[in-house]
């Protein structure tokens, strides 16, 4: 069974996410945001090898330390291509805005609409949840029944749309289509905050009744 470790980061604690198999060590990273020695110390206690570096979107509080956790571990990055520009652009990627200017440089990996990913014994589908942002996307792991939902859908709630890039109804449309089809029993885990399960996002997420 694969062990999922979250990791509040950063002023907005977005998280990024630790996928371990305890079987062979490896490990994907999801959203690495910011405090990279933060990160660096989850991986190093754990005795995780990482294997690449998945990013469920382009904004600034999820790629901050996207280029010291790939020189760090030598790994590749995975993204949307609709945002592959926004890791490069502070405009785009919302730092600006914040008043700063936070950048990373060109991801190597573009996921495909529908696509079942490998990465080394890892296995899992990405399905496209736009509407937050236009490449938003999560990650199904059917074996191990959990999702990474990215700032798609939250506990309670789902991504800010009043962002540049947003678009409500699509966000809702996206979340109904591809993230409650999956079974009730399957763990949510967030771009921010805690964890859910489909079940209960159905049910009670008042965007949805």
């Amino acid at each position: 069974m694969l062990e999922v470790t979250q990791i509040p980061v950063g002023p907005g604690q977005a998280n990024c996410y630790l996928i371990y198999n305890p079987a062979n060590d490896e490990a994907l990273i999801v959203d690495p945001g910011a405090e990279f020695s933060k990160i660096e110390q989850k991986i190093e206690g754990l005795g995780a090898v990482p294997v690449a570096v998945l990013l469920t979107h382009t904004h600034f509080d999820h790629i901050g330390a996207v280029d010291e956790v790939r020189d760090r571990y030598d790994l590749p990055v995975y993204v949307a291509p609709e945002e592959q520009e926004w890791l490069s652009t502070p405009m785009k990627n919302l730092s600006e805005l914040q008043g700063n200017s936070v950048t990373a440089r060109p991801a190597d990996y573009f996921f495909e609409p529908e696509e079942t990913v490998e990465v080394a014994d890892f296995s899992f589908k990405v399905v496209q949840t736009p509407g937050h942002s236009p490449g938003g996307v999560s990650f199904i792991f059917e074996e191990d029944a959990f999702v990474v939902t990215g700032d798609a859908l939250f506990a309670g709630s789902i991504g800010r749309t009043d962002l540049p890039g947003s678009e409500p109804e699509k966000l809702l449309d996206s979340i109904r289509e591809q993230l409650f089809t999956l079974p009730d029993k399957f763990t949510v885990y967030p771009g921010h905050g805690d964890s859910s399960t489909i079940q209960k996002e159905k049910t009670t997420n008042p965007f949805f009744q």
